[in-house]
């Protein structure tokens, strides 16, 4: 089993198409839906998580295209360097899928690789740059 993490991109005409639905029972993928900003008859974006055998993850990405849907493959990760983290939590107020947060006991910073969107916010937050990007 292969995981990506993908943006796609909906023109305001195609927002209502159930496109996840087709993923999961046409091209039998999980899908994990990480963030999502769609509206009717407005341009929308979902952030997902994709999980099958390789075959039938490239079927449903062609499938994405074949709907007139725009799609970005994350290639990028976030590194966090703990060792020179200082636990600020500046990196926090900027994240947007909650994937650093501050552990309310003892004040230390986490991070959830799973949740992250990669949307690079907190690399430029970090005020130690103890954020960095993986290629």
């Amino acid at each position: 089993m292969k995981k990506i993490k993908v943006s796609l991109y909906f023109p305001a005409s195609e927002v209502t198409k159930p496109i996840t639905y087709h993923l999961i029972r046409e091209h039998e993928l999980q899908v994990n839906i990480l963030n999502a900003d769609i509206s009717h008859n407005k341009q929308g974006k979902l952030v997902v998580d994709i999980i099958g055998t390789e075959w039938n993850i490239e079927a449903g990405l062609k499938f994405i295209e074949d709907q007139g849907i725009r799609y970005r493959l994350f290639t990028k990760s976030i590194i966090w360097q703990e060792d020179g983290c200082v636990h600020c939590g500046a990196c926090t107020a900027v994240c947007p899928s909650g994937a650093l947060q501050m552990d309310k006991e003892n004040w230390c910073l986490t991070f959830d690789k799973e949740k992250c969107m990669i949307c690079e916010l907190c690399v430029k937050a970090c005020p130690l740059k103890v954020m960095c990007i993986s290629i």
